[in-house]
């Protein structure tokens, strides 16, 4: 996912001169080799800021890595049977980094002319910055290269530096390419400094560790007691403790430092449109005002303490905290509205468009209404525990399949508020534990109705059952936890959906779009089939479950009831597109294309030949959310019903009945438009999983040996 501007990283915006240090364990691969693909990347990165009017300055690692692997081949080919018999001696480190600079230059030369970009070496040692002169000359040098937008790219000289292994040893003026970057750092007066390394940042503990979390900004007084540094880079003098020492060494002389990870195309450019990528140093971090960060995994883990608590209540308790919910909103309804149409109005003037806006709005009835589906949930058959099936294995030996909740659900969803309560009952009734990220847009309509919920959750479950997640800043945290949270459903935009399931190992539920057809035979009831299509385009166009797209028999240009459908569609003020046929013979716009979702009044229409064409089109070009049929011909009805790849497909019906209230559900979490799990509206079966109970009296299976299995179904 796209990761939230941070404002405590607002100073980027005067940022102008850059030193970007680039590791070894970027610049080549696991075997030695150059990683030109990343090289590749990170010169483009550097030819867009160059051209943005950033100063770049390079300090670019990996000379005698790539030299080892040179000489080690020429070495090999080079070498007779025998000699490869004895042992093999260490390759000269001096040697290696004479023969791998001129290959990395070589690269770096390649890369940066085909991008029209001119790049120069300066290589350094660590005597050179006790002569002042030097320090002077280096620092002309580096401003008429910048002033001709010429990129320098910095190495130490490794093939005639007078220091010797092991470089730990900070006594000189610099110790590596890390520490050479930040005291460059400050001898050409960078605004910021980014240390690109093979991880994301700096963690809490080794970045392998599943309960290591990364750390955004860095406090010294906070943080250096608590980190453990894992392995150092698998190549290289350095790792992230030489990183860090360097990044400290910088930020307390006044200059912002960020490392991140340098495997991320884009991240040198994220980072400064301030984008929260990577960890911050900086020298008045320890002055900022200390707001506790949430912590996604423990935001997790006390969902899922919550959700046993509530799943070891009995059915009536569990239907009783829901009828207080149901209570409390109506109790609450006035200032519920207030808050709404606070956000109602802010959407409005940020120039939101009308389909998100006709999202946002509570309109009058609809808290009556959520009030209304939530009891119906709490009085709806207790859905955990339930046995599902009951087998004899053997005499005495009874296998049980029962209903179990799922555990900890996340649910993203854009706009609508009203979704938070939906989700927020079924998840109750449902027995799991939810986290919950609304839009930004929505905040306070979130916010009001989140304290409303828990305040009505009794503390022997607690409040901590919900958790309302407050910034995107922490989603991609959240996404990383497929050991706490169990299901990931995405309510939204076709972006939204994407980057979720691009972005987790957690299942995703969901669907990335919502075109929906409808299909008009030549047999239908043509007055039948003006209802549904109005319907289905105009009750609510901003609906996943609204038509998107009219297809249309076309014995019925014929018969006039293509321009009457056509005449009271504009009446009702849609916009329409047409396809190849359509467009040509009505006279209006193309469709860019069929796959598009307006969410507005606009739709698409075409002409087809028959119920296959329809059925043929509706499967390469829709969505596999909701299609209708409208037509007297059951055979042709029965075709279309079994031949439609979708959640949901219906025969004479307006496609906006594909809703979870609607079908006897009590609410949604959302409609699903994969193919495992749930598929459709997804009420409170969709949120169960299975788990297996056996009951015994001492059994053993003992290599099965006096074992007589039944297997035999008991009635449940």
């Amino acid at each position: 996912m796209e990761s939230a501007v941070d404002r405590s990283r607002g100073f980027m915006k005067d940022v102008k001169r850059v030193i970007i240090k680039v590791g070894t364990a970027v610049v080549t691969r696991e075997e030695g080799r150059l990683a030109v693909g990343r090289l590749g990347a990170l010169c483009e990165q550097i030819k867009q800021l160059n051209s943005l009017g950033y100063d770049i300055i390079l300090v670019s690692s990996g000379a005698v890595g790539i030299g080892r692997q040179r000489l080690h081949f020429r070495k090999l080919i080079n070498s007779s049977f025998a000699d490869l018999q004895k042992p093999q001696l260490e390759l000269d480190g001096k040697a290696c980094a004479a023969v791998g600079q001129n290959s990395l230059m070589a690269l770096y030369d390649t890369l940066f002319t085909q991008l029209d970009v001119t790049s120069a070496q300066l290589l350094v040692t660590d005597n050179d910055f006790r002569d002042k002169d030097f320090r002077k000359q280096l620092t002309e040098t580096v401003k008429s290269l910048l002033a001709l937008k010429v990129i320098p790219v910095f190495n130490e000289n490794d093939a005639v530096s007078t220091r010797k292994a092991p470089y730990e040893d900070s006594s000189g003026i610099f110790w590596d390419n890390d520490s050479l970057s930040a005291l460059l750092a400050l001898e050409l007066k960078a605004d910021l400094l980014v240390l690109l390394s093979d991880v994301e940042g700096l963690y809490s503990g080794p970045p392998s560790d599943p309960h290591s979390k990364l750390i955004y900004t860095y406090n010294k007084e906070k943080h250096q007691s608590e980190i453990t540094f894992g392995d150092k880079s698998r190549v290289g003098r350095g790792g992230m403790t030489a990183k860090v020492k360097a990044a400290v060494h910088a930020a307390e002389a006044g200059i912002p430092v960020v490392i991140t990870s340098g495997f991320a195309p884009e991240n040198i450019i994220n980072v400064l449109q301030g984008q929260r990528i990577g960890t911050l140093f900086h020298k008045d971090a320890h002055e900022w005002a200390q707001v506790k960060e949430v912590d996604a995994r423990e935001m997790a883990v006390a969902a899922r303490e919550c959700s046993r608590r509530l799943q070891a209540l009995s059915s009536e308790e569990r239907k009783q905290i829901l009828l207080k919910i149901a209570d409390a909103l109506e109790a609450n309804e006035k200032i519920i509205r207030i808050e709404n149409e606070a956000d109602v109005t802010a959407a409005q003037e940020a120039g939101y468009e009308k389909s998100l806006v006709a999202r946002l709005a509570l309109k009058p009835g609809k808290i009556a209404s959520l009030a209304n589906n939530m009891r119906i949930i709490a009085n709806m058959e207790d859905p955990i525990g339930r046995v599902l099936k009951r087998t004899e294995l053997s005499d005495g030996l009874i296998l049980e399949k029962t209903s179990s909740p799922l555990g900890v659900l996340l649910i993203v969803f854009e706009s609508r508020p009203d979704a938070l309560v939906q989700i927020a009952s079924l998840a109750i009734r449902s027995g799991n534990g939810l986290l919950l990220k609304g839009g930004k847009e929505a905040k306070r309509s979130n916010a009001i109705l989140h304290k409303v919920i828990i305040e009505a959750i009794p503390d022997n479950v607690g409040g901590k059952l919900i958790g309302l997640v407050t910034s995107r800043e922490e989603i991609p945290e959240l996404l990383k936890l497929d050991d706490v949270i169990d299901l990931v459903i995405p309510r939204g935009s076709n972006k939204l959906v994407s980057q979720i399931k691009s972005s987790t190992k957690i299942p995703v539920l969901g669907h990335a779009d919502g075109i929906c057809h409808v299909y008009v035979d030549k047999s239908a009831n043509v007055e039948m089939a003006k209802r549904i299509v109005l319907d289905a385009k105009i009750d609510y166009p901003a609906a996943c479950n609204a038509m998107e797209t009219l297809l249309i028999h076309k014995d019925l240009i014929e018969k006039g009831w293509l321009n009457e459908i056509i005449l009271d569609l504009r009446t009702e003020g849609v916009i329409l597109y047409g396809g190849p046929v359509a467009s040509s013979l009505l006279n209006i716009p193309q469709a860019h294309s069929f796959h598009h979702e307006y969410s507005s009044l606009a739709c698409t229409v075409e002409i087809v030949d028959d119920v296959y064409a329809a059925i043929d089109h509706i499967n390469l070009h829709g969505s596999a959310h909701t299609d209708s049929i409208v037509a007297e011909d059951n055979e042709v009805a029965n075709v279309f019903l079994r031949q439609v790849d979708s959640a949901a497909v219906f025969h004479n019906a307006s496609t906006r009945f594909s809703d979870g209230a609607r079908f006897g559900l009590g609410a949604e979490v959302g409609i699903s438009t994969s193919r495992i799990h749930a598929r459709g509206p997804v009420g409170v079966e969709g949120l169960l999983t299975t788990r297996w109970i056996l009951k015994g009296r001492g059994q053993v299976v003992d290599g099965d040996r006096g074992v007589v299995y039944t297997h035999k179904d008991l009635a449940i």
